[in-house]
């Protein structure tokens, strides 16, 4: 339940029909209060300040008829000025990108502003009655005007705010920020998401050797088929997995899971989603709930999945990079967060993929997530477009050194020590003459000085590659 209650609010969070629906309703409950007001208070008062005084039937539906047809109108214009953006930051960033531009705030509230104050005006000035319409006691809500041209004066500034807010939200640079500041968020706050609680003290042996025999890379067929297949009931793009529940569900039947797929993953009706062991606990309600713990959509999301959020950033670049649009300094940038992500992720030290409950039962055993796997989704992703190119070539090295400044293990340093080879090798065959010399010369640099013990003052001291700018 929790996982389809968060996919739901993800799904009001980038539509645009949501917010501006609730600021409707708020219009329709500020309308008839103030129409209560005006029923109960009267507007007498008003007529003892020359600046503020009773309207009359006439000008009070002049007035309200001005601004709520102004306001139908510019509205009409905010949707197609939103659109025409939208598609525009699809075609040129990523489709991908959509749901970033959907879930804008500032279009959602600018739409909303100029759809509420006109149901509040037609409201209103539906209850205008002149004293020959009604018998000789006529009735303007004046209160209500006010409010209504407070409301006018409103989406004035909410139209100047969006004239500004539309060129520079579909800057590139301010997508790119977009996408590195919500990875970098996710990955200070919710990395890495893993189901129950991590041991205090890992020790690969003694850890698998808490895995039962039939989820064992050494099992035998025997072994193997003691395992309780738990399969999809739909197809497509795995957004968010309830840990909560699993680990329920998990210990209640005195259960080990293995999950088969994670967040971001695609998986068709009918495949294994999950292995239960042993078989026998494992009923027909308790796989229901192991089931509806996972959320399976149309597309990928952010919300659980950070190599979706890596996957965006490399898209750009990649785009920036093509042969059509020939971009490095976009590219640059991409690298630049790429690099700020994975430097915030480098010192961290990542829990086992062995999740136990409370007790200390192993419970769950999840997908493993490695430094180097996020490495290769970033910068070994990025490899074969930034070797083309020496500018994005330069960057990428010095990129690797940054991620190196704040890296404390040996093995991630000789993955980062593998990238640089790698884009060495990949801009022999890309680039030649004088671009070729620049990269291989900071390659060898940024090699060499990862293989000394103080390799962290190596590089801050090489202003060649380090500090200099590419």
């Amino acid at each position: 339940m929790k996982a389809q209650f968060l996919r739901f609010a993800e799904r009001l969070r980038e539509s645009y029909w949501f917010l501006p629906s609730v600021m409707a309703f708020a219009a329709v409950l500020l309308a008839g209060g103030m129409i209560m007001l005006d029923s109960y208070e009267g507007s007498a008062w008003m007529d003892g300040f020359t600046w503020l005084y009773a309207s009359r039937p006439d000008g009070a539906r002049q007035v309200l008829s001005s601004i709520g047809g102004s306001m139908i109108t510019v509205a009409g214009t905010v949707f197609s000025v939103t659109i025409a953006a939208v598609v525009y930051a699809s075609g040129q960033y990523g489709p991908r990108l959509l749901s970033n531009f959907m879930s804008d705030r500032g279009n959602q509230v600018t739409l909303g502003t100029f759809i509420a104050t006109f149901l509040y005006c037609l409201l209103v000035l539906r209850t205008i009655r002149s004293p020959e319409e009604s018998g000789g006691v006529g009735f303007v809500p004046n209160m209500a005007l006010l409010v209504g041209v407070l409301l006018a004066l409103c989406s004035i500034a909410v139209l100047i705010f969006f004239i500004h807010h539309v060129p520079s939200k579909i800057h590139i640079n301010s997508v790119i920020e977009d996408v590195g500041d919500r990875l970098l968020h996710e990955i200070d706050h919710r990395f890495p998401t893993f189901i129950g609680s991590p041991r205090p003290h890992r020790d690969d042996h003694s850890e698998n050797a808490r895995v039962p025999a039939t989820f064992s890379a050494q099992a035998s067929a025997e072994d193997a088929g003691r395992r309780m297949l738990i399969n999809a009931k739909a197809t497509g793009y795995v957004q968010i997995v309830d840990d909560g529940t699993l680990m329920e569900s998990a210990r209640a039947a005195n259960l080990v899971l293995r999950l088969q797929y994670q967040p971001g993953d695609f998986i068709h009706k009918g495949r294994t989603l999950v292995e239960a062991w042993p078989p026998e606990r494992c009923d027909e309600e308790v796989g229901r709930s192991i089931v509806n713990a996972f959320t399976v959509g149309s597309r990928r999301s952010a919300l659980q999945d950070l190599r979706f959020l890596i996957d965006e950033l490399v898209e750009i670049a990649a785009r920036a990079l093509s042969p059509g649009v020939n971009d490095p300094f976009t590219a640059v940038t991409c690298i630049d967060w790429l690099s700020a992500a994975l430097s915030d992720l480098a010192p961290r030290k990542l829990p086992s993929h062995l999740r136990v409950d409370e007790d200390g039962a192993l419970r769950v055993i999840a997908h493993p997530v490695t430094f180097e796997g996020l490495l290769d989704r970033s910068f070994g992703a990025l490899a074969q477009y930034a070797a083309a190119d020496m500018v994005a070539a330069l960057r990428y090295l010095r990129g690797l050194g940054e991620v190196a400044l704040d890296c404390d293990d040996p093995a991630r340093l000789a993955a980062l020590d593998d990238y640089a080879f790698k884009l060495e090798e990949l801009a022999i065959e890309a680039l030649g003459g004088f671009n070729l010399v620049r990269v291989r010369e900071r390659a060898d640099e940024l090699r060499r000085a990862l293989r000394e013990p103080d390799y962290k003052r190596r590089l801050r001291d090489s202003t060649a590659w380090l500090g200099g700018t590419s």
